[in-house]
């Protein structure tokens, strides 16, 4: 592939060109040269060309859920990987929750097999026990060696304190990810959305706070106990997460994981995009397209993820898709299923509902800090560098008409955005949606 990008403003803080104007001359799947003015090959097979065009590296999305194999009403992985190009997506990192879980080799091949030539890379993450039950583990050595990018039971909450301790010390001697959404259930069990004012004037049962930062704290207390247990010093202490929290939502839950880090714990955590623009006071019309779990909570839990991202207590943003058939949702409040379809608008919602963080620290917060908590290739934009990257328009208005997905459960269809993704250049493809 011959691609010639013209006056695109680099928005990439590890890269010498940031917040640059330049040309990007790409060559089979290599950035060749970065400049002005760049003259276009003879075998230039595009040139892009378009107003306020902005580049970054490749966004990494680390938490989606797959529906394939199992579920492929709902969405295939092939409907997967288009829709998060759309969403302006290279890499995503997937649930095991699909039926089968992904518990064993023959699971992660097929997921790996249908990822093949797809405009997104998928990487799968493998489940700690089998079935996700919560039960026995499952082979996590060959899981790894077969190409899981982490470890989790992705939406079940590891409830048993000794099988999430024995996980960390399993994964130890294999810089293994652990990853955990933080929840009791015995606490939110038949909850419905944030314990609060609003729980109480709707009639709706709550789920409290207390649920995810009850489960933060052992696991932080678990996780010292393993690190203390390996007799770590400041020179062995692992460099990379070990234990990553996902869609951390509460006030509590930010300052804990704020002091880990302040103690040289290798702990991360993720905030969903969703949490980021609606607060519990969004469901007063019962639009069962904003129940979610974690649920939308207070204004000032908003607030404390917003300054969590802002001083890098909050590693990454993440979509936290999860796509549903109009039979899910299409019901009384209380018996809906949890979960929005919001790969294709994570930073369109979130430049359209807020300007309280730079431009690029958010871009940062879905390039460098996913790529790091994950393990994956640094990518940068600099010249003899792969080519994988984001194309968008951080100003551009657009409505969200139609999505790639089959899944239809978003509340921003039909919306209005600022902030358009115009399309994603991965290494020899490119997925392009420019304005005519």
């Amino acid at each position: 592939m011959h691609l010639l990008i013209r006056s695109a403003r680099v928005v990439d803080t590890t890269s010498a060109h940031h917040d640059q104007v330049v040309d990007l001359l790409i060559e089979n799947g290599l950035i060749r040269q970065i400049g002005t003015n760049l003259d276009a090959p003879a075998g230039a097979q595009q040139i892009i060309d378009v107003p306020n065009l902005h580049v970054s590296a490749g966004w990494v999305d680390g938490r989606a859920s797959a529906n394939d194999p199992g579920h492929e009403h709902r969405e295939t992985l092939t409907d997967l990987a288009r829709a998060a190009a759309a969403g302006g997506f290279t890499d995503v990192a997937l649930l095991p929750n699909t039926s089968p879980v992904v518990d064993a080799k023959d699971t992660l091949g097929y997921v790996r097999r249908m990822a093949e030539g797809q405009p997104t890379r998928l990487h799968p993450m493998a489940a700690i026990t089998k079935g996700a039950k919560g039960d026995d583990f499952t082979d996590m050595i060959d899981l790894h060696r077969a190409g899981a990018v982490a470890f989790t039971d992705g939406d079940h909450p590891l409830q048993n304190p000794d099988l999430l301790l024995k996980t960390l010390q399993y994964l130890r001697p294999m810089n293994g990810l652990l990853v955990n959404r933080a929840e009791d259930q015995l606490l939110t069990q038949f909850g419905q959305m944030h314990e609060g004012i609003q729980s109480t004037m709707l009639g709706l049962k709550g789920m409290p706070t207390m649920a995810e930062v009850m489960m933060i704290e052992r696991d932080l207390r678990l996780l010292a106990y393993v690190l203390e247990q390996d007799e770590a010093t400041a020179s062995n202490v692992p460099v990379t997460p070990v234990l990553h929290f996902s869609c951390v939502s509460a006030t509590e839950s930010v300052e804990l994981i704020r002091k880990a880090k302040a103690r040289g714990l290798p702990v991360s955590c993720d905030v969903a995009a969703h949490q980021l623009v609606f607060t519990d006071i969004a469901l007063a019309g019962f639009d069962t397209y904003l129940k979610v779990n974690p649920p939308f909570r207070s204004q000032a839990d908003q607030d404390a993820l917003w300054a969590g991202l802002a001083d890098g207590t909050i590693d990454m943003i993440v979509s936290d898709h999860h796509p549903h058939d109009e039979e899910s949702k299409n019901v009384e409040f209380d018996v809906a299923e949890f979960g929005i379809s919001t790969i294709e608008t994570v930073l369109a919602s979130i430049l359209t509902h807020s300007d309280r963080l730079p431009l690029a620290t958010l871009v940062d917060r879905l390039t460098t800090g996913p790529r790091r908590v994950l393990r994956l290739p640094t990518v940068t934009i600099a010249e003899e560098q792969p080519a994988i990257l984001t194309l968008f328009d951080p100003t551009a208005q657009w409505t969200y008409n139609r999505s790639v997905s089959p899944a239809k459960n978003s509340p921003f269809l039909g919306k209005t955005l600022t902030g358009n993704v115009l399309g994603t250049v991965l290494l020899t493809r490119a997925s392009l949606s420019l304005p005519s």
